[in-house]
């Protein structure tokens, strides 16, 4: 199952194990158990100290396998061949598991080991969802440190009637001891707040003793992060805080378009820009959303959910943008329950069933394309009276057997049942009529919409919600400067975000030294 390249690469990192691993098959008679076997087997064969055994108990998931280290309590468990974008998290649990110590803040590895209650997490992902590898890592990595923590990653695709038991219809799903825990990208932090209530009060607390920056960046994309580096390579006091760290490339499947860099993925983009910054000295504040800026003793002030203020001379807004929503009846109450945003992390959940994209620009029809290789088949509604995605993607869209495009035709409503979706209803634009089409998944790919509802009667926005801004990143505000997908510069792109918060950063700085 792995190649020659694979292997060498993957021999290289083993050398790190300083214990035993074993790795512990829970087999059954199918192919997929016979392909995880072969798996297993071509890892012993690169290292001396793994081993493999065999479990027959009848309680756990077949096929499986448990990564543990004899005399050590570790209680990882893969319920699916971890390859594609799990890889990584298979490599990261042999590591842990055979005593390589764990890249995280002693803060957090603290934390995990003073949890004193069991805890089994179940996690349900799909292979080519790019998102879930942080929480199945986040999860191991508890598992390793904490004894009282179980981690299992099942692979939604191989145990389909465990998904449609438990209605999962969007991944990453984690059940915490048989209940929901929560949907969606979670760092190992993240986890942690939601276990622990007071963990938010705790962090406010410490943000609030923080001195003044020269420069604050608010938002953790590509345009905070040049900012970021730009405004620090200045030799003046910078600090970022973001909601997320990688904004909107942590949900991206490829980048083939940011010079120099052929080809990468979304999530390896957004380490990448974080190492960059961890390189400079940058005080980055991950997990905090703003809500409000102010002014207040020649002082730009950004107040947090959290109940935390920050202080700055100069503040540079980068809080991108998000998926923008329908808004019809029915969207919101199904949500993760058939209406999702990502056919990569999502489609595989839906083999074999009807789904509908809406959106017929470059991403609906992509979808589309992507969907159409997994579901039975994929209905395409456009607004407007034709496709605005590229040629060579409407060609290939419309050589599909399986796809019906249908144009002039805004959706109006999603239906479901009371659990999850089994129908949308769109409008006939030429002929007023109102149709229903049966299915059990609808992807909305319709563009962005800034994230810019804080600042609304704060600062100069466009007629979209985009912050207005001048050649140097300015806005109407002095000393706030903005970049990226929330402003109005036109082309919403990384490599155009990324010279927009090196331009806003220039901008802060010679703002600074002329006061």
């Amino acid at each position: 199952m792995l190649d020659t390249n694979l292997k060498t690469q993957l021999k290289a990192y083993l050398e790190r194990l300083t214990r035993p691993v074993q790795l512990i098959l829970t087999p059954d008679d199918s192919d997929k158990s016979r392909e995880m076997q072969t798996l297993l087997s071509e890892i012993a064969e690169l290292s001396d100290k793994i081993s493999i055994a065999e479990d027959a108990d009848p309680a756990l998931r077949r096929p499986s396998f448990a990564v543990t280290s004899p005399g050590h309590d570790i209680g990882i468990r893969f319920a699916g061949i971890p390859m594609g974008h799990e890889f990584t998290s298979l490599v990261l649990a042999l590591l842990q598991a055979g005593g390589h110590p764990p890249k995280a803040d002693v803060g957090v590895i603290e934390q995990i080991r003073a949890i004193d209650q069991e805890m089994l997490f179940e996690v349900y992902i799909s292979l080519s969802c790019q998102n879930c590898p942080e929480v199945v890592q986040s999860l191991n990595l508890m598992a390793v440190l904490n004894p009282k923590i179980r981690a299992v990653m099942i692979d939604g695709a191989l145990f389909q009637s465990e998904v449609e038991q438990r209605e999962i219809m969007a991944v990453p799903t984690v059940f915490l001891n048989g209940q929901v825990f929560g949907q969606g990208r979670m760092t190992v932090e993240e986890i942690l707040a939601k276990l622990d209530s007071s963990a938010g009060s705790k962090a406010a607390e410490k943000l609030n003793e923080k001195a003044p920056y020269d420069v604050l960046i608010v938002g953790g994309g590509p345009a905070g992060a040049a900012a970021a580096i730009y405004a620090a390579r200045k030799g003046i006091r910078t600090g970022i805080v973001a909601e997320r760290f990688g904004g909107q490339t942590l949900d991206t499947m490829a980048i083939e378009n940011f010079i120099s860099v052929q080809e990468t993925e979304g999530p390896k983009f957004a380490v990448a820009l974080e190492q960059h910054v961890k390189a400079y000295d940058v005080d980055i504040m991950n997990l905090q959303r703003a809500e409000k800026l102010t002014q207040q003793d020649g002082l730009h002030q950004v107040q947090l959910v959290s109940g935390a203020t920050l202080k700055a001379k100069a503040v540079i807004l980068a809080t991108g943008a998000r998926w923008r929503e329908m808004n019809v009846p029915g969207e919101k109450e199904y949500r993760n329950r058939g209406v999702a945003y990502c056919p990569h992390c999502d489609g595989p959940l839906f083999k074999g069933k009807r789904v509908a994209v809406v959106g017929g620009g470059n991403s609906g029809v992509e979808a589309a394309i992507d969907l159409a290789g997994i579901v039975q088949h994929v209905t395409l509604l456009e607004f407007a009276d034709q496709l605005k995605a590229d040629a060579v993607l409407q060609r290939k869209l419309h050589s599909l057997p399986n796809v019906t495009v249908i144009t002039n035709a805004p959706t109006t409503e999603v239906h479901g049942d009371g659990k999850k979706v089994n129908a949308i209803s769109y409008e006939d634009r030429v002929s007023g009529s109102l149709n229903k089409v049966e299915l059990e998944g609808v992807f909305v790919q319709i563009g962005l919409v800034p994230n810019t509802e804080w600042l609304k009667g704060t600062l100069e926005l466009s007629r979209h919600g985009e912050i207005q801004t001048n050649a140097h990143g300015q806005t109407s505000v002095p000393g706030v400067f903005a970049a990226g997908d929330v402003t109005t510069v036109p082309y919403k792109q990384i490599v155009i975000a990324v010279g927009e918060g090196a331009k806003s950063a220039l901008g802060a700085f010679d703002y600074l030294i002329r006061q």
